[in-house]
């Protein structure tokens, strides 16, 4: 039987069963290299404390980075041991190198304030990586608000046809949308910025570590300040996995909304064949799969923050075995965003708005917001500019034309402030134009927040 790091306690061995139930190195081992940094910055700890002499802080530092390279070149061997986590396969393949020196790496260390220090180390690079897809997004849709900055179509509320817009403000509300989306990120890493590792299992460790200095050798803002919550604390993992549930949110948005734009009935927008599939059956199918993917996937990244938090509900202080169900949630729904939002980048830079876009948006009425408007400008109350809107655009309804198709007689009738030919009042360039106030959709204001957003980007690319 292959010694634990905890053995000595027990006399018989572990059931089959539980032990590989037990064991997480089949997916914490994506942690090896976090380990790695972890123990070289424990072995100089230590080596400043007296722990260790300086040729054995040495062999031990020099060992670990050895090994670190020798996984990244290689991680087969990580893949094929038989160790119960990530720690014991580091320990283990330290002493294969070092000898009973190894055993001495562990001095006033836990696997508590171990795998802490480790999950914060990764959650540092994994919300790097997710900045990338989310900026990355953000400019592909930045370059489409560019190209499309003045095609009208229509804007919704309730499905229903409401006023119209630009597809380039479309674009651009969800650059605001991910543009939250990073700065939730941001917080999360601001407020993760701590290093647990000095915490031991629950109380502290007893020998003389400078615990600032530690943190600041893993480039830690501080150490935690209660080691109890140091090495319970999951926070950042919720934080995180609820940041990209919210990207996943966004991303299933803009995914229904361009599913629809690109059926046939709507006819809005086409999309590129790198991101679009056919049927086994039907040969003239362009299936949306690319967008349909987002949209499904949402629900398992939302499924691993719940999963998260029911795993944390309830549980004592300090460490609790539940807490080995986090990495699998976490890694998963990390992963999952990161690849959802390569997909839709590419989903954005294939896609082709229609003209069609422009027809339907002067169609439906969707100019009636404005006539009441230019009633209220003409010096009507607006409670009876809409009422008597709506009078017209029923009639105009009866009658099977838009508004400003009415005939003169009935424009007059109906909107004697307004004059007998609202054509151009009414047409929908001039109405977009109306619409330039910050934040609006008018053409030059959706120009203007576009050149703004390449400016930010440009500079968040040179940070």
């Amino acid at each position: 039987m292959k010694a634990k790091l905890w053995g000595g306690r027990f006399a018989g061995g572990l059931d089959p069963a539980f032990e590989s139930f037990n064991r997480s190195l089949p997916f914490d081992h994506r942690l090896v290299q976090q380990d790695l940094t972890g123990s070289i910055a424990w072995a100089e700890a230590l080596g400043a404390a007296g722990v260790l002499t300086a040729g054995e802080r040495q062999k031990l530092s020099k060992a670990l980075r050895a090994l670190a390279q020798e996984l990244a070149a290689d991680p087969a061997p990580l893949h094929e041991s038989d160790a119960e986590d990530v720690h014991s396969f580091v320990e283990a393949a330290l002493r294969d190198r070092v000898g009973d020196l190894a055993k001495k790496l562990h001095t006033g260390r836990s696997r508590n304030d171990q795998v802490a220090t480790d999950l914060k180390l990764w959650l540092r690079d994994a919300v790097a990586d997710l900045d990338t897809g989310l900026h990355a997004l953000m400019a592909a849709l930045v370059a489409l608000a560019h190209r499309y900055a003045e095609l009208p179509m229509p804007g919704y509320t309730h499905l229903q046809r409401g006023q119209p817009i630009t597809v380039g403000h479309h674009a651009l509300a969800y650059v605001e949308m991910l543009a939250r989306d990073r700065a939730r990120l941001e917080d999360a890493a601001a407020r993760m910025d701590t290093c647990p590792l000095g915490s031991g299992a629950l109380a502290g460790t007893a020998f003389e570590i400078d615990r600032k200095a530690l943190a600041g050798a893993l480039d830690f803002a501080a150490a935690t300040r209660n080691s109890l919550d140091a090495v319970s604390d999951r926070d950042h993992v919720c934080e995180v996995v609820f940041a990209c549930s919210m990207v996943m949110v966004h991303l299933s948005r803009l995914a229904e909304d361009w599913i629809f734009f690109a059926t046939f009935e709507a006819g809005f927008l086409q999309f590129g064949d790198a991101v679009a599939t056919g049927s086994s059956l039907m040969p003239q199918k362009k299936n949306p799969d690319a967008m349909e993917l987002l949209r499904g996937k949402t629900g398992r990244v939302a499924g691993s923050l719940q999963g998260l938090l029911m795993v944390l509900k309830g549980l004592p202080l300090a460490y609790d075995k539940d807490l080995q169900e986090d990495k699998e949630a976490l890694f998963d729904a990390v992963d999952t965003t990161n690849a959802c939002l390569r997909v839709a980048a590419v989903a954005v830079q294939h896609a082709e708005f229609t003209e069609r876009c422009r027809t339907a948006a002067g169609r439906g009425y969707l100019n009636a917001t404005d006539v009441a408007d230019l009633l209220v400008a003409a010096g009507v109350p607006f409670r009876d500019a809409h009422e008597r809107t709506g009078t017209a655009v029923r009639r105009a309804i009866e009658h099977g034309v838009e508004i400003e198709e009415l005939p003169a007689e009935q424009l007059a009738e109906l909107l004697p402030e307004l004059g007998s030919d609202l054509r151009q009042q009414l047409a929908v360039e001039t109405v977009l134009r109306r619409r330039r106030v910050v934040g609006g959709t008018a053409p030059q204001r959706v120009r203007a927040e576009v050149k703004a957003w390449q400016n930010k980007l440009t500079k968040q690319s040179n940070r």
